[in-house]
């Protein structure tokens, strides 16, 4: 009986450790678009992830964790004043906090080739949980995952020009709400 039950408890442990992959982030592959918008225009620009991985068991993100290389932050018309600005203490403080996380705590069920996703967003060594819908594509090279994320900049102390600090800004107030487009390569 002892032998019986152990073998069944085998059984079911093996089944779950198959059912339950991880991938990883093909960190050349993928790209976080980033957009930035103010009272009177936008600026937009790329930064990368340094690694990644997600867990992934019955069609749902169980877990996962990507590191974002806060030093590779690029405006897309390659202003390079503006890129320094960026990596400055008050927008996101690189040369103290050369990295973001993003952990991911789990998803709905990709039946349907999209759901939300949850986690938690840390910068500046701040984090707050975050949550936003992300599609899912298999192809030939691997799985790729579509989001737009939005965050509050606000929130991770990143202060300039955020009308939540300051008064009279007027057409120079930069909007808290920060959106990165990812296309993630995970195989």
């Amino acid at each position: 009986m002892k032998k019986t039950i152990l073998i069944i408890v085998s059984v079911f442990m093996i089944t779950n450790v198959i059912a339950q992959v991880r991938m990883n982030a093909d960190a050349e592959k993928t790209t976080l678009r980033w957009l930035g918008e103010r009272v009177i225009g936008q600026e937009t620009g790329t930064v990368k992830i340094s690694n990644g991985w997600i867990e992934w068991k019955d069609n749902k993100i169980v877990s996962g964790e990507f590191t974002i290389d806060m030093t590779t932050i690029k405006d897309s018309g390659g202003n390079a004043k503006l890129e320094g600005h960026l990596k400055a203490d008050d927008f996101f403080g690189v040369d103290k906090f050369p990295t973001a996380k993003l952990v991911i705590t789990g998803s709905e069920s990709f039946e349907k080739g999209y759901t939300p996703v949850r986690g938690n967003l840390t910068i500046k060594g701040i984090t707050n949980p975050i949550e936003f819908k992300a599609v899912i594509q298999k192809k030939e090279e691997g799985t790729r995952f579509y989001a737009n994320v939005i965050f509050d900049r606000s929130k991770y102390d990143v202060r300039y020009g955020s009308g939540t600090f300051f008064n009279n800004l007027g057409d120079r107030t930069i909007f808290d709400e920060i959106k990165v487009i990812v296309d993630l390569l995970v195989r």
